[in-house]
């Protein structure tokens, strides 16, 4: 073993598992990724839960009580997630005690169904908040367009929040600017800024995979020199705008009202195509003040093979501009490609929540108490 998840840790990345089940906490697995591989936070997400739960590993007696309760399928699937969630939580505490409240986190993601109705986020956000009921919860709301304007109300509200579904550079910018506005209103209300947390889960892989495609089908030697450069090249010039906004004067203002700085989240980091280094979307974005959130694969890859050699993001925007300005000089449109992974990505979660519910339903009926 290397100690590569220990260099990472050192160099300012906070570990966090993008997983988790009820057999991962109740079997001490949690505890022990906690204690032996440095995770420091976990992220949960509709296709996460779907999985877990269709397993049926754990839920057993708890959806046997449900069903004798006849609630309603949404009703037991918000009961099992925010119950994990609650359980996951309180193993981490000590870290978030630890850390001040920057880590120890868990993140549960509002109904992606709801994910173009503000005013229905912001409902269902309070009411996840509500639920969990635990200081190191992060309520995710994906960044489409009407998710903006319900970051700001909910951070408003003095919940903390992990923003998801980030593709764009532009779309960054705008949730930046999302939490900083909920700041503001917060403070306006005479709330602790100090106790209001957030990231921006920003996706990787997943650019590559819709860049490499379209490149492929270009087939030129051009196009194949530039397949597998575009996500790291993205996630960077990401971390560029993060140092700019903040290091405004607007930022300052905040900060010395106690606010804490939106961590860039490094998000699906899973490497999808088996030709590229599993570590690549790990070993390639490391710098101060992130988070690198990992499907267990990754994690273990990134302890036997990662190649943490410190900060691999400083000086490489000009690079990273140039990599995605070649693309785009191919013909392969910026704006389209992030458009396209957006609408797919909440199209994604809404299909895995979907299933999560009919899985769901299909078991409380099975379980249902005969009358009389």
């Amino acid at each position: 073993m290397t100690d590569a998840l220990k260099r990472l840790s050192d160099e300012g990345v906070a570990i966090w598992l993008d997983d988790l089940s009820r057999k991962r906490i109740t079997s001490g697995n949690l505890a022990e990724l906690i204690d032996e591989q440095h995770v420091v936070g976990v992220t949960t997400n509709p296709t996460i839960f779907q999985k877990a739960i269709s397993s049926g590993d754990g839920y057993e007696q708890q959806l046997e009580d449900l069903a004798a309760r006849k609630v309603t399928v949404e009703e037991a699937v918000r009961m099992i997630t925010t119950a994990d969630v609650r359980d996951a939580t309180d193993i981490l505490r000590p870290v978030f005690d630890a850390t001040g409240g920057q880590d120890g986190r868990v993140s549960i993601e509002v109904d992606p169904r709801l994910a173009h109705n503000t005013k229905a986020t912001i409902a269902e956000a309070k009411q996840l908040a509500w639920l969990v009921d635990r200081p190191n919860t992060l309520i995710k709301i994906p960044a489409t367009k009407a998710g903006l304007p319900a970051i700001t109300e909910v951070i408003g509200n003095g919940i903390s929040v992990n923003v998801t579904l980030i593709f764009s550079l532009e779309r960054y910018r705008e949730v930046m600017d999302a939490y900083q506005a909920g700041l503001e209103k917060a403070k306006a209300k005479g709330l602790d800024l100090s106790l209001i947390h957030s990231v921006a889960s920003f996706f990787v892989s997943r650019v590559d995979t819709e860049i490499d495609k379209r490149l492929d089908a270009l087939g030129t030697d051009e196009a194949k020199a530039l397949r597998g450069k575009s996500a790291v090249a993205n996630a960077r010039l990401a971390y560029q705008a993060y140092e700019e906004v903040f290091s405004t004067d607007r930022w300052s203002a905040l900060e010395n009202a106690g606010a804490n700085k939106q961590r860039p989240l490094w998000a699906s980091t899973g490497v999808k195509d088996p030709a590229y280094k599993p570590t690549l979307y790990v070993d390639d974005l490391v710098a101060p003040n992130t988070v690198n959130t990992m499907p267990e694969a990754t994690l273990q890859a990134t302890e036997e093979h990662g190649e943490i050699t410190g900060n691999t993001i400083a000086g490489t925007y000009e690079q990273a501009r140039a990599d995605l300005d070649a693309v785009e000089a191919l013909g392969i449109a910026y704006d389209d490609v992030v458009q396209v992974l957006e609408d797919e990505g909440v199209d994604k979660f809404e299909a895995s929540w979907n299933d999560l519910l009919k899985s769901t339903e299909a078991v409380l009926e099975r379980l249902a108490p005969s009358e009389g």
